[in-house]
């Protein structure tokens, strides 16, 4: 099959799931069978364009061109790839994950509720997928629009005023700075909003430092999905969301989404050497270091599991932006092997919150003691995860710390280390105390409370992280080859690779 064709079925395939889960929503089996086969399919067609870009291919297509030297335009790069790997591998494991949470839980709006999450599965595929600027915010849109159903989901007034937060932070950043520096963009580049390898904004007359910088601080700022401080409030006002949304959607898709167009701006737009000239990516790197530890502090305030999640999660994506920001091949690598790495992670935690609410309604940790003799493969799923986001080996989690390690001494930002191992430290204190606590028996009496739902938490509800924590481990051992993929992206020393990276080719 042509590479176009392939690019074409992976935009269509979530459309035209969605468009089978509408009519087939009034049978649950058939509609929910849909969503399997379908994310199934379009993870068998991204595979193979993984295996054409592994090969040295750039699958392209272009659509229509909407003005002189601006087309509606598609193409695939290792960076892209990973990205559109990682959505639609885990749509499968999420949509097994949500039949048993949506059902368990007895949601409401059921169909709507999987329509909506093949449509920002589309939104993702062209996220991954989109050749210049103009597209990838398009399909930045369509994946805001889509999740915010998701978000307001319950309906009740958390939800729609989360909803409304979540929808007017991302439209607002996009909208007011995102879309300003790709108009910008436009005009400093001479009518080109291409991604081009080295930088599409390298050499041209018009990118000077001071230009630059502010190109550089609009972007950051802007993509508001990477939840850089201060535009990162959106992620805990989401979590009335359904676990389900808030495993896939703000664990990998949204989030991942974010990072991933800071990784393509400073690699493709800026490229490594004018990102190196320009002033304020210093500031934006401070930023991100500051994200990362005031974002742990608060986690480790929370009680509610979810809140504590979510302001992890926006401590672990300012990692991506801080590798981005380090402007050298380690920095980048680091960057793009936490998008993988943390959504591994990630969405096996918050899948594991999700089984404990299902069978116990239990939200807060305080309440979690003497769950783990109930539940013994969630809160094993819950500790392999936490590892792995801590950083500890044999788990995929402590590859990008190391790679953003070797960058912060190659570019000569020293704190940027001391930063991630306090990072780490940090991990530590907000997440093992959960499975640690759920281990003591709870004051007073000698079991736990009961079951909410007969029978506990669905089977579905424990495969499902228990699948991906194991993925964390896979993925430490499957490094090489993951790392020789991306290497021809972020132009990383073939030394490194060879000598510290097992199984790799260099």
């Amino acid at each position: 099959m042509s590479s176009q064709m392939l690019i074409l079925l992976s935009l269509g395939l979530p459309l035209l799931i969605a468009a089978g889960i509408a009519l087939t929503g009034k049978i649950p089996n058939l509609r929910e069978g849909v969503t399997i086969v379908g994310a199934t399919a379009l993870f068998a067609v991204v595979i193979a364009l993984v295996g054409q870009v592994a090969g040295g291919a750039r699958p392209e297509l272009a659509l229509w061109e909407v003005i002189d030297g601006l087309s509606f335009a598609f193409k695939l790069e290792p960076l892209g790839a990973l990205f559109a790997c990682v959505a639609s591998g885990l749509w499968i494991v999420n949509s097994f994950y949500s039949i048993g949470y949506m059902r368990g839980n007895r949601e409401r709006n059921q169909t709507r509720f999987y329509i909506c999450f093949a449509i920002a599965i589309f939104g993702a595929m062209g996220v991954a997928m989109s050749a210049n600027l103009f597209t990838l915010f398009v399909f930045y849109e369509v994946l805001t629009l889509s999740t915010y159903p998701l978000v307001a989901h319950k309906g009740d007034a958390a939800a729609e005023r989360g909803g409304r937060i979540y929808l007017m932070t991302l439209l607002g950043t996009s909208i007011g700075l995102f879309l300003l520096a790709i108009v910008a963009t436009f005009v400093v580049a001479g009518g080109s909003l291409d991604f081009v390898e080295g930088g599409l904004l390298a050499g041209k007359e018009g990118a000077t430092p001071l230009v630059c910088s502010v190109l550089l601080i609009l972007f950051a700022f802007g993509i508001g999905k990477a939840a850089l401080m201060p535009f990162h409030f959106w992620l805990p006002n989401a979590m009335v969301a359904p676990t389900p949304v808030s495993a896939l959607l703000h664990a990998v898709a949204v989030v991942k989404a974010g990072v991933f167009t800071v990784l393509k701006v400073s690699m493709y737009i800026f490229g490594e050497d004018l990102l190196t000239a320009t002033p304020s990516r210093e500031f934006i790197l401070a930023v991100a270091c500051f994200t990362i530890v005031v974002a742990s502090l608060i986690a480790m305030t929370k009680d509610n599991l979810k809140a504590r999640l979510a302001y992890s999660t926006i401590a672990q994506l300012s990692y991506c932006t801080a590798g981005a920001m380090l402007a050298n091949p380690e920095g980048f690598m680091g960057g793009a092997l936490q998008i993988a790495a943390h959504a591994s992670g990630k969405i096996t935690l918050f899948m594991c919150a999700g089984a404990i609410y299902v069978a116990t309604g239990v939200n807060n940790i305080s309440e979690m003691r003497g769950l783990g003799k109930r539940m013994p493969l969630v809160f094993i799923a819950f500790f392999v995860a936490s590892l792995s986001i801590i950083g500890v080996p044999p788990l995929a989690g402590g590859w990008p710390k190391f790679e953003l390690m070797q960058g912060a001494t190659a570019s000569g930002f020293d704190y940027v280390s001391f930063v991630l191992i306090a990072s780490s430290l940090l991990n530590v204190a907000y997440l093992l105390p959960i499975p640690i606590l759920a281990l003591m028996p709870p004051p007073g009496t000698p079991e736990p409370a009961p079951y909410k739902r007969p029978g506990g938490a669905p089977a579905f509800t424990v495969a499902a992280p228990v699948f991906t924590a194991t993925l964390c481990v896979i993925l430490f051992f499957a490094i090489g080859p993951v790392y020789d993929f991306l290497v021809p992206a972020v132009q990383a020393p073939v030394d490194l690779a060879t000598s510290l990276i097992p199984g790799s080719d260099g």
